[in-house]
Formats: structure tokens, sequence, C-alpha cells
């Protein structure tokens, strides 16, 4: 399995206004095997063609939510050859050789939010954006059936008392999870990080080496 960053940012971001900014986001997206795309944002067109995508190859999405930085109609109409899977909570859907199992996600501004486990028969991932630390009904399905990799949100970053909080990760949550779930993720990515609550990519990722977690960022691919 092959996984494709194609945005890292939360909604603060905006590709016409910041894209000329050093350590431009694009709004937060996934592309696993070129083929399973993770919430058609309205980034997901400029990261096709900035990344030398066949978009053709897209065959199936999927959507953790109905913000408009994770879901934009015109963007899911581009993808010709795709099929839209649109999952509540507790659904297991085939995707060709996936399977797609829905969590229920804390993420409380959007309707019916979830999360990802990712399954191609012999590599799966967690797929955890947007939400505050993880509910348990997630954190029972990633014990039952370990992960290889997980990315988790990070939307707060370090500041004290936000109250984003409640519905987003900062990274001392980040670290807690990460020390509570290791011994059933064997990686961890954060993502979705805020233009205005993050310091650069480089000190981001100064700051997480210590605790065993990457810092993802557009165009990135890892190979698990």
């Amino acid at each position: 399995m092959e996984i494709m960053f194609l945005g890292t940012g939360a909604a603060d971001w905006h590709l016409n206004e910041h894209k000329h900014l050093d350590g431009f986001r694009r709004n937060s997206s996934l592309l696993i095997d070129g083929t399973l795309l993770i919430d058609p944002g309205p980034g997901v067109p400029d990261a096709i063609s900035t990344f030398d995508i066949c978009a053709s190859d897209i065959r199936f999405v999927i959507n953790t939510h109905s913000h408009g930085d994770h879901y934009r109609e015109d963007t899911l109409s581009s993808l010709q050859n795709a099929e839209f899977y649109p999952l509540s909570a507790g659904e297991v859907a085939t995707m060709g050789k996936y399977t797609v199992t829905a969590l229920p996600a804390n993420h409380a501004t959007a309707k019916d939010a979830i999360h990802f486990i990712i399954s191609d028969g012999e590599r799966s991932i967690f797929y955890g954006l947007d939400g505050a630390w993880l509910t348990y009904a997630e954190v029972k399905a990633i014990k039952s059936a370990p992960v290889d990799l997980a990315v988790l949100d990070a939307t707060v970053g370090d500041r004290p008392g936000d109250y984003r909080i409640f519905e987003h990760n900062n990274l001392n949550m980040v670290t807690e999870i990460k020390a509570s779930l290791e011994a059933y993720i064997k990686r961890f990515f954060i993502s979705h990080m805020a233009r205005t609550l993050h310091t650069s990519h480089e000190e981001l990722s100064a700051r997480m080496a210590g605790c065993g977690v990457e810092v993802a960022y557009d165009g990135l691919q890892v190979k698990i």
C-alpha cells in the first residue's frame, strides 16, 4: 500500500491566497495507491496537477465530513472515473481490494463526521481527520485489528487553552494518543495543521521527532 498526502492543512489555508507562502499546505486529503481518495476537497485538482497524478486512475472516493475544506461537489464531479461511497459510522464497504470501515469521530461542528480504517488485505491505515482524541469505538477497533499507520489530527498546535481542542487535537493530545496506542500502531503521522496555529514545518518536525511522530507535508509519499 502506498499513500500520498495531497494536502495537510486545516480550513484556514486557502489555495488562491496562500499558495505563494513558504510551507504552503492544501486542505487535507489523502490518496491510496493512486486509486482511493479520502476527502475531495478544493485543493485536490491542484494537487493532481502539481504532483502529476493520473486523475482517471482514481476509482473510489470517501469523505470524512461535509465541511467545505474536505468536500467539494465540483471536485467530486471532476473525477469522472470515480465512484463516491457515502458512508456512516458503523458501516463497512468493499471497494475493489479495499475494505473500508467507517468509525464515529469527535468533530462536533460537522454532522455525522467519521474516520476510517482502510485495509487492502495485507496492510491497513487509520485516518483520523478531523477530530479530538479518538472515540472509544475507534480505540476498540484499532486494538482488535492493529494498523500499520495512523494519520492523526493536529489542528491546534501548541497553543494553550484553545477552545478548538474540543473537536481537534493539539500536539500534547497527539503525544498522549501515541503513548496509549503505540502497541497497536506502527507509525504515526500528523496532518490538518492550521496555518495560524503552527510554526514552520521544520520546527514542527523537530518538536514531534522526540515522541516518534512524523509530520506530513503535501506530496509526501509513504509505502507501508
